[in-house]
């Protein structure tokens, strides 16, 4: 019997609600978005403009430090779509490295 699309996943995707901070490769101007949803592997989030499948992204995400590290990283979208409902572009992403906190 052929399993679910999201059972295939090697991580569990955790639904979360918060601001992500994040800087295209080459772009010199961060932007703040909201994030999505978080697995071991990647990430989904809304950005207000669009950013191309392939483009290397910085991204910065801040938690509550008694619960979680804050996370800072690179990542690779694979995955860029318009908002069905509202205005911005969901954005899905792979990370490519973590990076250490300074």
């Amino acid at each position: 019997m052929p399993r679910d699309y999201d059972e295939k996943r090697d991580f569990i995707r955790v639904e979360v609600d918060c601001d992500i901070r994040f800087k295209p490769q080459g772009s010199e101007q961060e932007a703040i978005g909201r994030l999505a949803n978080l697995s071991g592997r990647g990430l989904m989030f809304i950005a207000a403009n669009e950013i191309p499948v392939d483009t290397q992204v910085e991204i910065y995400v801040e938690s509550d430090p008694q619960i979680n590290a804050p996370l800072h990283a690179v990542v690779r979208v694979v995955r860029m779509a318009k908002q069905r409902r509202g205005d911005g572009y969901e954005i899905g992403a792979i990370i490519t490295s973590v990076l250490d906190e300074e």
